[in-house]
């Protein structure tokens, strides 16, 4: 199965995450298919914080892609953010 979960990068006490499509097999941080976004959970001021590629997560949920509840969050979370911006 096809998950949209988070890949954890950055350095120790300063995560960042790139939101990613992989195998369910694979493990966390390993290989993907395609990364569609990114969230970087300490962003400060006016730093960009989250950012979906929406029509790319389109895609991949239409052909069957499931995403993490965490992922799914942070869509919700998102598509606020303009809206309030």
């Amino acid at each position: 199965m096809v998950v949209i979960r988070l890949s954890r990068g950055g350095a120790k006490a300063r995560p960042f995450f790139n939101i990613v499509v992989a195998d369910k097999r694979v493990r966390r941080d390993g290989r993907f298919i395609e990364r569609i976004g990114f969230y970087n959970p300490i962003a400060k001021g006016s730093e960009e914080s989250i950012r979906i590629a929406q029509d790319r997560l389109t895609y991949w949920k239409s052909v069957g892609a499931q995403a993490s509840p965490t992922v799914e969050r942070l869509i919700q979370q998102a598509a606020k953010a303009p809206a309030a911006a």
